[in-house]
């Protein structure tokens, strides 16, 4: 099974509050209709590529709760709850520990210690990759990694280029060979297993796609990128992300994708 074979995702509807969502750059906020609109597109993705998706209630009191990946990690024996590095995001977690207790047969709480948000966590085939980031320490990773050895789960700490958001913002995998990275992630030696795809200049956003299956999904504002994939073979999927953008979001966010087991 690969580590992009999935069956299973959760996502959560965003609230109306998203628009005062956290951002690194103020590019103006973005509308609750538009985010609702890519969100819907971003579901039928998913669905359209194989994966029963699975839809939670809005949480107006988290602004940044409809990027449900960062306060949790998921495998198909067990989820991690993680503990975001933002103050305002702190109890998404707690939040969303009650539907991860109904799916999963092992509900991790993360050690008291540090901080790691999972825009920060790479799945790749031999490893779990955690980025060091503005809201991932050292010490939550180190933490994290040792969460993850108890699962039987290979960990390795890595750094993210400085003036990028998550570590995933500027990377993601292609397949079990290859990485797409944007140009300040690429060259450094943090996938010597692996092969890497650069992104074009002026597409350094588009570094954070996602494999589903037999699809990639990539923004639609980064149409050179989804050409070079295309000519490599992949099935690519492009998807309006302009909105989400504004506040520092991309596809691998949205949602927390396993493999039943």
């Amino acid at each position: 099974m690969s580590v992009f074979d999935f069956d299973r995702a959760l996502v959560r509807t965003p609230g109306r509050s998203v628009v005062g969502g956290l951002r690194a750059e103020d590019r103006g906020n973005p509308t609750y209709q538009g985010v609702l609109a890519e969100h819907a597109a971003y579901v039928a993705a998913l669905k359209a590529a194989g994966v029963a998706v699975e839809v939670l209630a809005p949480l107006e009191e988290f602004p940044d709760s409809v990027f449900v990946e960062d306060p949790a990690l998921v495998f198909p024996e067990a989820a991690i709850l993680l503990r975001p590095g933002a103050d305002s995001r702190r109890g998404e977690a707690q939040a969303l520990k009650a539907d991860l207790q109904l799916r999963f047969a092992q509900v991790i709480a993360f050690p008291d210690e540090g901080f790691a948000d999972g825009g920060d966590i790479l799945v790749t085939p031999g490893e779990v990759l955690i980025g060091l980031s503005a809201r991932t320490d050292r010490t939550g990773a180190e933490a994290l990694a040792g969460v993850l050895g108890s699962l039987g789960r290979a960990a390795r700490v890595v750094e993210t280029p400085p003036g990028v958001l998550h570590f995933k913002t500027a990377c993601s995998l292609l397949d079990e060979e290859t990485m797409l990275v944007a140009q300040p992630l690429a060259g450094k030696g943090v996938f010597p297993a692996l092969g890497e795809l650069v992104t074009p200049e002026g597409e350094e956003a588009a570094a954070n796609a996602l494999r589903v299956n037999d699809r990639v999904l990539v923004g639609q504002d980064f149409p050179r990128t989804a050409g070079i994939l295309s000519a490599r073979g992949y099935d690519v999927v492009p998807l309006p992300t302009a909105q989400i953008g504004r506040i520092d979001a991309g596809l691998s966010c949205m949602s927390l994708r396993w493999k039943a087991a």
